[in-house]
Formats: structure tokens, sequence, C-alpha cells
């Protein structure tokens, strides 16, 4: 694997070990909300061996089993992406178990422990996903012991994965920014592995199972960002923003023409 890329200086890899925040992430955050004009703020996503020092855990109760076994302290992984705009807390596998995809694409389980559970049996039987076409997911490579989530700007380590909610038109901008974005479909939290496990900067437009377990609305997608490429990125999203405001001007200008027509 390369090196990671901390705004413009190599680092040596490593792929469990939160690292003490060393990057002025607040500026980088406050810099991305602006570029994009993102209405709800970056999060970090961080996989470690153990929480970063401060870090409190999630601690919200779990509820009954389900018949499989299944419980965790959110509906699905994807669920804390929404918590993590307020505050930043650890999990570990078990907050994340009741959603046997979310467990699968963070690393915390192997395809073949998930297979006879209630979740997977549900969505094959609904025809939503076929059993062939779950080991093509893409996964975390090494399982984490913590995933640390929190506000960009306020991130007590460097992060692995900068996550943003984004709309129609800022994937626009993105698309036309980053000549190698990745877009991809269900299911919604496997774009996380690709930031991580390969280095690319992926949208997806959703699935159905997150949106309803999120609440996210019908206009949102989500982009996860490999945090090393964060700096590149963010240079090419300004330019294009940059050059889409001048292309703005100039059609609302040339549009006056018809005015009153």
């Amino acid at each position: 694997m390369a090196p990671l890329m901390r705004f413009g200086r190599r680092l040596p890899l490593c792929k469990t070990v939160c690292m003490p925040n060393a990057t002025p992430w607040s500026e980088a955050a406050a810099s991305l909300t602006a570029a994009l004009r993102l209405a709800t703020p970056p999060i970090a996503i961080t996989f470690c061996d153990s929480a970063p020092a401060g870090v409190a855990p999630f601690d919200t109760p779990m509820p009954e089993p389900a018949p499989d076994g299944r419980t965790g302290r959110v509906p699905a992984g994807c669920v804390f992406w929404t918590k993590a705009v307020e505050r930043t807390f650890s999990t570990v596998a078990q907050d994340h178990a009741n959603c046997s995809v979310g467990s699968l694409t963070h690393g915390f389980v192997p395809l073949e422990e998930i297979a006879g559970r209630g979740d997977v049996a549900a969505l094959v039987k609904s025809g939503w996903v076929t059993m062939d076409m779950v080991p093509t997911i893409p996964v975390v490579a090494d399982r984490p012991e913590i995933v640390t989530y929190g506000p960009l700007a306020e991130t007590p380590v460097d992060p692995d994965v900068v996550m943003i909610r984004i709309n129609a038109k800022q994937l626009m901008v993105l698309s036309d920014a980053l000549d190698d974005l990745r877009i991809d479909g269900k299911p919604q939290c496997h774009i996380v592995a690709v930031a991580k496990q390969h280095g690319e900067v992926a949208v997806s437009v959703g699935c159905m199972l997150s949106r309803t377990r999120t609440a996210m609305s019908s206009a949102e997608m989500t982009c996860a960002i490999p945090a090393s490429r964060l700096h590149e990125v963010l240079q090419r999203v300004q330019a294009t923003a940059a050059t889409d405001a001048i292309v703005a001007a100039y059609a609302a200008e040339d549009a006056r023409r018809f005015v009153g027509l």
C-alpha cells in the first residue's frame, strides 16, 4: 500500500494506531464546507486498535436481540454518521452488530459469519441482493478493534476517511473536479471501505436500507474521501467551484436577454 500523504508530506503507513492530530483538520473542514457549500459538516472516521485519548464510547442502551441474536447500539453503522455530526465517540464491533452488511463492510465479521443471519436472509428474499453479489462488496481488510466517529473539525487524531453528504449539484462539482471519482450504489456503507482500503474517492447514490435507517433525505448522497487525499481533493474542488462561479455569472447575464419576451 502507498504511504499516506498529510497535506503534501508523506508519512509511514499506520493501519491501526490512531495518530495524534497533527494536521489542521478544522481548516480543511471549513474549506471543504465552503467550496462545496455543504449543508452538513464533514465527519471523520478512524479505524484503530484502541480509542483515542479522551474519546468516550458510544454507550446508548442496546435493545433486545432479534430472533437470530442480532442487536447493536444503533440499527446500522451508517446511523453513526448522523450522530458524528454532533460529537466524537468510539465504537466497537458489537455496537454495529445489528446490521450484518455494515459489519461486513467495516471488517468486523467475515462473510461466512453473516450468511445465515436473519437480516441477510430478508434482503436476499426481497431480491434486493443475491448471495453471489455479497462476496463482491468492498470490505475493510483488517478487523479493527475501534472505529471512531466525529466532526472533522474536531477530530483528535488523523482520520482514515472523511465523509460528506452531498446533493446533485455538489456531485456535479466533484465529478468535474476528479477524473477518478467512483460512483456506486448499494450498500451505501461500502464506500467507507473503498476510501480506506483502495484510496479512492467514492460516492454512493444511497441504498434503501441506509436511507430508511438514517432518515436520509431523497436529495442526499454520501461521499467518502480518503483523508490522505483530502488536500488534493480540496484543491481540485476549489478550482472547479471557482470556474463554475464564472460560468454561472455568464449564464445568468446571458439569460437576461430573454426576460420579458
